[in-house]
Parts: structure tokens; sequence; C-alpha cells
């Protein structure tokens, strides 16, 4: 454990970029903080935290100068791992009208991702499990992950809509992470206490300038994931639910929320764990077909068309889809949620739709009939 100050995680930035990795970090754009290519760490959302509701973010200007102030945005690591398209392989006629296929290359650029929240390390670990250490490897997805290197950092902000604690995935970082980092800004100055996960990790930390950390700083590093875990004021009882919702399939509650529910597939594309896809061709004017894939959604009626139709024509049908998947029947794929608690799915619902209190309500009800 070292503590390094503004000048030593440039270091780090550094010393990334020196073995190859594209530095990936959160940044402020169009109202947001979204994660992008950083190069300097003046390029971090300095003095901006985000307030979120059900339905509602905004950012706003924090009283410090806090480079990691707030909870978590629109966006996902997903998002370059599980990448939203991608080319499968192409096809082209020949001259002497036979058809050649070519696979696509594999693109596995060295990344360093820059702010990792646990929820996130956690959601990345599920998506591990899916794609790449499961019986069926995904190969891009395989070869994008081993390529990245992780610095975690604990959370000291935790949104209106997060419920970590919860799903035992934060607001500490665990496990996951090859550096961790824990912002402190108190009388002393504005320093990172950081350590090691992984044995990159430990490298890269012991050619970083700064000091042990000390006994009374342990003390304050570990405060600052325990407060904000004090903070958090939604729950689910991750336990309980998958049989809880799978006994109450046909519970008015279900067609309470489609009457408001758009189906608009925001929650999904803004979960981190969310993998559906489908598969298209796209021709280009050379004459060549692209098979690609892209993100879809179980909330799109065309998800489940077959030959006779969509198996899900209704909206309840396909909220009572997700939501079982996600925090029931996922633990009958995966021995786990599909949940993490990050909370996006609610800050980016348009009509606030809440699955703790979607959960809650029925929850109660099981309650009453089984008293």
């Amino acid at each position: 454990m070292k503590l390094i100050d503004r000048a030593g995680l440039a270091v780090l930035l550094s010393a990334l970029q020196v073995r190859g990795y594209e530095t990936i970090g959160p940044v402020r754009r169009d109202g947001a903080i979204v994660y992008d290519r950083i190069d300097e760490v003046s390029e971090l959302p300095a003095g901006w935290t985000d307030h979120q509701a059900p339905g509602s973010y905004r950012l706003e200007r924090r009283d410090d100068d806090a480079l990691f102030g707030y909870a978590v945005g629109p966006q996902s690591w997903k998002r370059y791992l599980f990448t939203p398209q991608q080319t499968l392989f192409s096809v082209a006629r020949q001259p002497d009208g036979g058809l050649a296929f070519t696979p696509a290359a594999l693109a596995a650029p060295k990344r360093a991702f820059i702010g990792v929240r646990a929820c996130e390390l956690a959601a990345i670990g599920i998506q591990d499990r899916v794609f790449r250490d499961g019986e069926h490897v995904d190969a891009a997805y395989a070869a994008r992950r081993d390529a990245v290197l992780l610095v975690a950092v604990n959370c000291a902000v935790a949104a209106d809509t997060c419920f970590c604690s919860s799903m035992g995935t934060g607001p500490a970082v665990s496990s996951g992470h090859d550096l961790a980092l824990t912002e402190l800004i108190d009388a002393a100055g504005h320093h990172f206490a950081i350590e090691a996960g992984s044995a990159i990790g430990t490298q890269l930390l012991a050619d970083l300038p700064g000091r042990a950390a000390s006994a009374d700083d342990l003390a304050a590093i570990r405060a600052v994931p325990q407060r904000t875990a004090a903070s958090i004021s939604r729950s689910l009882d991750a336990g309980g639910v998958p049989a809880l919702l799978m006994r109450n399939l046909e519970h008015p509650r279900w067609q309470e929320v489609a009457d408001r529910c758009l189906s608009c597939a925001n929650c999904t594309l803004a979960c981190p764990t969310c993998f559906c896809s489908t598969n298209e061709e796209v021709t280009d004017l050379a004459g060549a077909a692209h098979h690609q894939r892209r993100w879809d959604s179980c909330f799109n009626v065309e998800f489940s068309h077959l030959g006779h139709g969509s198996v899900r024509g209704s909206v309840k049908s396909r909220y009572r889809q997700w939501l079982t998947h996600k925090l029931a029947t996922w633990h009958d794929q995966f021995g786990e949620s599909g949940c993490v608690g990050c909370g996006r799915c609610i800050s980016w619902c348009p009509v606030g739709i809440d699955i703790t209190e979607e959960v809650a309500v029925i929850a109660s009800d099981d309650r009453g009939a089984t008293a």
C-alpha cells in the first residue's frame, strides 16, 4: 500500500502508456460522465459529482477537486469488451462466381481501464463467465478481456439508485483488479492510496513515487467505503428473490409495471451484465456482405420472434422475462445473480421504474399471502 498524489497518478498513466496500454477512464461529456480515452490526469472529471434518482441523472459541482467523486454514468465497461457491434465474417463473390468467406480479424488492443468500481468489477466477472470461462468461449471477447488491465477505485460516493451492498458487490473493492485506488481528501491534502491485486499491479506499484501508508492512513482508507455503504438507502433481499419471483409469475404487479414501461430497452443497454445480441447481414457497394453481431434486448418484440410470431408479444411478458432472468433464473445458469446493484436501470429508465421497489411490492404481498 502506497500513498501517491496527483503527480504520482500521472506517473501511473505514463507507465501504463509506456507499456503499450491505451488508458481509458472517466471524462465529462454531454452532461454525463462517460468512459473514453484519456492521456493525462487533467482529463478526469475533477470537482464533479452525479445526482441520480429514478428516471433522473444530472451532474453537479462538488466543493473539492475529487477526481472520482461520482457514482456511475450511463456507460459501462461492457462497450469495450462485449462491443455494441462486431463483424464476425465477410463474404465476397470471386471472379469464377464462387464465394470467399473471410473471418474478421480479432482486434484486441491493450487497454487499461481507470476508475473501475467494485460493482463494475463484479459485472465484468459475470460477463467473463458468460463469454470466456465457460464451455463455449467467445474468442473475440476473450482476446479483448485478456488484454485489459484494471485499475479499480473504492467508492467514496453512492448515488440514490445504488444498492451494491445488498448484492455483495461493493462499495469496497475486494478482488478482480490489478490495482485499486482510494481517493483521500483531508487536511493533509489530496492523495490516493494504491494497492496491488496482481503480479503486474505489484510491478507498477513498485515504480510509483510515494510513501508507505501509516496506521492512520489505513484507518482513513477503510473508512471511505464504509461511509459509502452506510449512505446507501436502497436494498434488495438478494437471497430470497429467485424463489419469490418464480412463485409470483402471475402477480398483478407485472401488468401494473407494464402499463408504465415503454419497452425502450434503456435498462438492458445501460446494464453492465446484459448480453443479448442479434445477427444481421450488411452489404457494401463493392458487393461484399458482412455478417455482424450487434447488441439487442429482450424488450424488443422481434427478439423472441419465431415462425409463428413473437413468443413474448406483450410488454408484461417481456418485462417479466427480463426481471426474472436477471434476478432468478440467472442463478440456474451461472450460479449467481445477474444484477450487481449499480442502479443504472433505475436512473436511465425514462419512467423511473425501480426494480428494488417492484421486488419489494411483490414480497409484501407474498408475505401477506403466506402469513
